[in-house]
C-alpha cells in the first residue's frame, strides 16, 4: 500500500470515514471512504430530474456561525438553505406536525428526494416537510464560498455535529414562531450520518422534537464500543452468504493484483484489463476502486432495482457473484473480478472506461469532521474478510490529520458529548421516543442499536434490509417485511403524536 492516500471506499455515511492503519508490512496509510455527500454531488441532477413529483420551495435562513459564543466578528452569520413543502400541512390552528429531515454531509435536495418515506406519509399525518441543509455542505457555506470555508483549520473550526444540531434547533424555533405554530409537534428523520444527528438531537433537544426516526445510524461506531473489524466483516458476510467461491476468489484477487502489477509493463496491462481511462500509477488505485465497489454494494444491497448510488439490479451482490462464478475453472482471477465488479460500475453498459480518481469533485468537509470528532476506528482481519489485512493506528491517524489541517483528533469527544457506552442502561433512564432502524445486510448496522432499550427507544431490525432502505419511497416491488417495517414506524410515530395531543 502507498504511504499516504485517500480511499473512496464507503459512503456513510459514508457515512463515511477516515482511517489510518498499519498493513502487513507495517506501513501506515490514510484511508477516507466515500461519503453519501460525494454521491449527492455525482447523482444530484439525475436524482432530482427523476423525482420531479417532489415539490418544495427553497428558502434561506440567516444562521449564527457560532452558537456557543457571544462574540461578534466580521463573518458571524451565514445563509443556511432549507427546503419546505406545506402542501399536506394541517396548519398551525390544527397543530399539524412538522417532519424535519436532519441534513447529511451533502446537497440537501439530493437527500430530500431520496427520503421518499417522509413524502409518502406526510398526507396521512398532515405534516409540514422541512429539509435543512447541513452547514459547510451544498449551498450552506459560511464565509460565502466553499473555497474560503474550506481554506484551513480556522475557517473549518465551526464544522461540527454540535453546531449543526444547534442550526436545526434554531431554524425550527424561528420557523414555528413565524408560522404561529409553536404548539405544533416536530418529528425528526435522518439516515446514515443524518440518522445519527436525528437521534442525538432528540437526546439533546427533547423540548424541540417529540421523537426521531434514526435509520442506519451507526452511533456506536466509536472508540471500542464495537469491534473495529465489524464493518468489513459484515461486507464480507454479504458476499459469503451468496457464494463461498465468490468470497474466496475476491480474497485471492489482492495478491493476484500485486503480482500482476510487478510484471514488466504490469500497470499498463492492468489499466487495459480493467478499462481505466488513464494508466494506473500503482496497484493501490485499482485496489481502492474495487474496495469501494464491494463496500458500496453491501450498503445498497436492496431487494429491487435502484439507482441511489449507481444503476443496479435487485440484490446486486447476488448478481456480482453470479457473474464471478459463471466462468469455468482456470479463468484468470482478475478477468473474473473485473466482470463481477462491472455489475456495480457499468450495469447499464454505457461506460467506455473507468476513472479511479479518489475524489474528482474536490475536497469535502467530511475529511475535517473525521479528523476532529467523527473518529471511527476500523480494521480488517483476512480470516473473516474479503479485504486485505490492516489495523487501525491512532498515532498514524493523528499525524495525517495534523498534516492535513493542523489539528489533532479527539476520539473520545463524541461519546463524551452524546454517549454510547452502556447505551442500554443510559438510554433506558434518560432517552425516549427514538426508533433505531437497521438492515443487517448494511455493514453500518454493526455500529447501530439492534435491541430495544425501553418501550419508547426501540430497534426495528430487518434481516434482509440495507442502508436506510426504510427511508426510501414505497414501490410496488417492496417485499412484505419492508412494508411491515414501515407500518411499524408509522404506528410508533402515530403513538407519539397521540400522546403529545392528549397532553396539550
Amino acid at each position: 500500500m502507498a504511504m499516504e492516500k485517500l480511499w473512496t471506499g464507503l459512503l456513510l455515511l459514508p457515512l463515511l470515514f477516515m482511517m489510518s492503519y498499519v498493513g502487513d508490512a507495517g506501513r501506515p496509510s490514510f484511508w477516507r471512504p466515500r461519503t453519501l455527500g460525494e454521491f449527492s454531488i455525482i447523482n444530484r441532477e439525475k436524482s432530482i430530474l427523476q423525482s420531479s413529483q417532489y415539490e418544495y420551495e427553497t428558502k434561506y435562513f440567516t444562521q449564527r456561525l457560532d452558537h456557543f459564543s457571544f462574540k461578534n466578528h466580521k463573518n458571524s452569520s451565514f445563509q443556511q438553505r432549507y427546503l419546505i413543502n406545506d402542501k399536506y400541512w394541517l396548519g398551525a390552528e390544527r397543530m399539524g406536525p412538522v417532519f424535519l429531515y436532519c441534513g447529511n454531509e451533502g446537497y440537501i435536495d439530493w437527500f430530500a428526494v431520496n427520503a421518499g418515506f417522509m413524502w409518502d406519509i406526510a398526507p396521512q399525518f398532515g405534516a409540514l416537510l422541512v429539509f435543512p441543509e447541513h452547514r459547510y455542505y451544498g449551498e450552506s457555506m459560511p464565509y460565502g464560498s466553499q473555497s474560503v470555508a474550506y481554506k484551513d483549520g480556522d475557517s473549518l473550526s465551526y464544522l461540527t455535529a454540535e453546531q449543526a444540531l444547534a442550526d436545526f434547533a434554531t431554524l425550527i424555533v424561528d420557523l414555528k414562531k413565524n408560522l404561529s405554530a409553536e404548539a405544533c409537534p416536530v418529528v425528526l428523520f435522518g439516515g446514515s450520518y443524518g440518522g445519527m444527528l436525528a437521534a442525538w438531537m432528540r437526546l439533546k433537544y427533547p423540548h424541540i422534537a417529540i421523537g426521531a426516526l434514526a435509520s442506519s445510524a451507526p452511533i456506536l461506531q466509536f472508540e471500542d464500543i464495537v469491534p473495529s473489524d465489524i464493518f468489513y466483516n459484515l461486507v464480507s458476510n454479504d458476499f459469503k452468504r451468496e457464494s463461498e467461491n465468490c468470497f474466496k476468489l475476491i480474497q485471492q484477487s489482492w495478491e493476484a493484483l500485486e503480482i500482476y502489477g510487478e510484471r514488466d509493463e504490469g500497470l499498463q496491462n492492468l489499466s487495459k484489463k480493467f478499462r481505466m481511462c488513464r494508466d494506473l500509477k500503482s496497484t493501490d488505485e485499482v485496489q481502492d476502486w474495487l474496495s469501494s465497489a464491494y463496500s458500496n454494494l453491501a450498503m445498497v444491497d436492496y431487494p429491487y432495482p435502484a439507482s441511489f448510488l449507481m444503476p443496479l439490479p435487485g440484490y446486486p451482490i447476488k448478481e456480482v457473484c453470479k457473474v464471478i462464478d459463471s466462468f469455468p475453472n482456470g479463468t484468470d482471477v482478475l478477468d473474473r473480478i473485473f466482470a463481477g465488479v462491472s455489475v456495480y460500475y457499468n450495469y447499464t453498459g454505457e461506460e467506455k472506461c473507468f476513472d479511479v480518481n479518489d475524489d474528482p469533485h474536490g475536497e469535502n468537509g467530511w475529511n475535517w469532521q473525521a479528523c476532529t470528532e467523527m473518529v471511527m476506528p476500523m480494521s480488517s482481519n483476512p480470516e473473516n474478510s474479503i479485504f486485505p489485512q490492516f489495523t487501525f493506528d491512532i498515532e498514524s491517524y493523528k499525524q495525517n490529520c495534523f498534516n492535513m489541517f493542523g489539528v489533532e483528533p479527539r476520539p473520545l469527544w463524541i461519546t463524551t458529548e452524546f454517549g454510547g457506552h452502556d447505551i442500554q442502561k443510559v438510554l433506558k433512564y434518560y432517552g425516549s421516543n427514538i426508533i433505531f432502524s437497521n438492515g443487517l445486510l448494511d455493514p453500518w448496522s454493526g455500529g447501530g442499536v439492534l435491541q430495544n432499550i425501553s418501550n419508547s427507544v426501540v430497534a426495528l431490525v430487518t434481516e434482509l434490509g440495507a442502508h436506510h432502505l426504510d427511508l426510501r419511497a414505497a414501490t410496488e416491488n417492496d417485499p412484505i417485511w419492508l412494508v411491515e417495517q414501515r407500518n411499524a414506524e408509522i404506528q410508533i410515530i402515530n403513538n407519539w403524536m397521540n400522546e403529545y395531543y392528549q397532553n396539550k
